[in-house]
């Protein structure tokens, strides 16, 4: 039995609701607001998990084609980059946890963890940025947009 869809429908709703919470995680809020990023970033972090799952059939394809050196070059980069992406954002959750015993409980030692949140979040969203330009075909096609055919070059 399927837990998650894996259909077009399901993929755009997780990636239109992944891309609002990552907008709004990164709005820039008064000290005061800590709660709305901590809830916000907690709803985007589940979004981001709910993507991986979607798309872990093809993670583990893929990975199993580029350790076969099955991959083209492009495939390469796109892969590189989803590698990248599933690290960074994952140190960038994890260390956003863990900066909450430092904001809410003023525990002095949490507070690299903040530090390090916040440059790995900056990271990731460039990620995120190159990943959406490396997926633009895929993100037409969902909404029906067909790219135009190149004029042969004689």
């Amino acid at each position: 039995m399927k837990m998650i869809g894996n259909g077009a429908a399901t993929k755009i709703i997780v990636d239109i609701f992944m891309t609002v919470f990552l907008v709004l995680s990164f709005v820039r809020w008064e000290d005061s607001h800590f709660a709305f990023h901590a809830i916000v970033g907690t709803v985007c972090a589940l979004f981001f998990t709910l993507h991986v799952c979607i798309h872990l059939r093809w993670l583990r394809a893929v990975t199993k084609s580029f350790l076969g050196g099955k991959l083209n070059k492009p495939q390469k980069w796109k892969y590189a980059i989803d590698v990248l992406l599933l690290a960074v954002w994952s140190i960038s959750v994890f260390t956003g946890f863990l900066a909450i015993g430092y904001f809410s409980f003023g525990i002095g030692n949490m507070a690299r963890f903040s530090g390090l949140h916040a440059v790995t979040s900056r990271i990731g969203l460039v990620l995120v940025a190159i990943h959406v330009f490396q997926h633009i075909p895929q993100i037409k096609s969902y909404f029906g947009i067909k790219n135009k055919p190149q004029e042969s070059r004689t």
